[in-house]
């Protein structure tokens, strides 16, 4: 150990993850000491971390010692919750040291008063930033500028959608947007949220509302909407870079995602309701899709209509996963059913929301209209049955899978009840 570079120390200590272990083990002997002043680049304080009875004092003043005795901090990580209320002047003191060479931040704590956290690390090296339990004021084009911004969390954070629309315009490389239970405050002048980006390629969304959001983004990648996000209306403006589409049981008025959907691959809709003819139109241009998967799906039209196998394979020569559940609705089956094969499939996924005796025939089919499959994957609901005769059902359709795929040994055959 003697012979290691000190570098090499400063790099290992890095890599501890928690600045309780970092600081014990800096005490080792003099060259430790000297790679945690000199070469540690990570420093990660977290509240389970200490003592259950450290008062917030304490820790202020244990942080500011432990962060400036660093001078090439990269890496800042700082998550209390709501168990400790800091002071506002040793957070800003935290973030004025490292400013200079932090490219990654990720803070979640309270202040009094608030810290307007963007502010203090502005026109500096951040490329990451992960805000949780905090309030965005203001957001002042004119000083704040995150030239090498790529990514920007924000969980549980209050703020105005004319405020994230600046703080889009100030941030010229972003690359990936989250926004996890945020608060999205608008007035009538101001009730739509417009964001805007050439550099864009990731939006995560859960659990946000926001009347109207418009995304000017022309090389987004990936969207995904998720887990009771209620959105009245969304519109993608884009030049056809949308690759991933993901929608998790949301509530979404009116859903516009561009005309051009050439390189859209992976189409993942559950739990959603959404008008039939529209989602076709939606999805019937994505003539490179390789995954699609429809879980839960409620599909509003005025007859009887049903998903045929002829759509799919026709609009989708390249789908290779295939996902989809099974449901009963005034004794119709609404799923795939129909006479041509999906050639390319070779992973197909199948579930029920209510079993019958229709769902093992409905098994049947798809195998057979997959020459090529090579993994089977049954997903079942258990937790809701009540009668002997739906366990009867389940068992029926088990056993009568098992008995089938011994025709099809090559295929890989998996149960999933939840």
């Amino acid at each position: 150990m003697e012979h290691l570079p000190v570098e090499i120390i400063g790099d290992i200590l890095s890599r501890l993850g928690t600045a309780r272990d970092v600081v014990g083990l800096s005490a080792t002997c003099r060259k430790w000491r000297e790679a945690y002043k000199k070469y540690l680049h990570t420093l990660s304080f977290k509240f389970g971390d200490w003592p259950r009875d450290i008062t917030a004092r304490q820790l202020e003043i244990l942080i500011t010692q432990t962060i400036s005795q660093t001078v090439g901090l990269q890496c800042l990580s700082i998550h209390m919750g709501s168990a400790h209320e800091f002071a506002a002047v040793p957070v800003i003191a935290w973030l004025m040291y490292t400013r200079k060479t932090l490219q990654s931040l990720s803070y979640n704590g309270h202040t009094i008063p608030n810290v307007n956290v963007p502010e203090q690390c502005s026109r500096h090296k951040l490329q990451a930033l992960d805000l949780d339990h905090h309030s965005i004021i203001r957001v002042e084009p004119t000083y704040l500028r995150f030239t090498c911004l790529k990514s920007l969390s924000l969980r549980h954070v209050i703020i105005s959608a004319l405020d994230l629309s600046i703080l889009f315009t100030v941030c010229p490389r972003i690359e990936s947007l989250t926004l996890d239970v945020v608060e999205i405050v608008t007035s009538d002048s101001q009730s739509s949220m417009e964001l805007s980006s050439p550099t864009l390629k990731c939006i995560f969304a859960e659990k946000v509302s926001v009347e109207k959001i418009i995304l000017e983004a022309d090389n987004l990648e990936s969207l995904h909407l998720l887990n009771d996000s209620n959105i009245g209306f969304l519109k993608l403006n884009g030049k056809g870079s949308l690759q991933h589409l993901k929608i998790d049981d949301i509530v979404a008025t009116h859903l516009e995602i561009g005309a051009n959907l050439d390189n859209l691959k992976v189409i993942d809709v559950s739990y959603f309701m959404i008008k039939l003819p529209k989602f076709y139109q939606m999805i019937s241009r994505a003539s490179k899709l390789r995954t699609l998967r429809l879980w839960a799906v409620a599909f509003v039209c005025k007859d009887d209509l049903f998903i045929d196998v002829e759509s799919i394979a026709v609009s989708f020569p390249e789908l290779k996963h295939l996902a989809l559940n099974y449901d009963i609705r005034d004794g119709l089956l609404y799923a795939l059913r129909g006479s041509s094969t999906l050639e390319n499939v070779n992973v197909l996924e199948l579930g029920w929301t209510i079993i019958s005796d229709n769902f093992r025939l409905w098994v049947f089919g798809m195998i057979r209209r997959c020459p090529n499959l090579k993994k089977l994957v049954i997903h079942g609901v258990l937790s809701g049955m009540k009668t002997d005769e739906q366990s009867q059902m389940v068992t029926n359709v088990t056993s009568s899978v098992l008995r089938l795929m011994r025709k099809y040994i090559h295929v890989d055959v998996r149960f999933v009840y939840d």
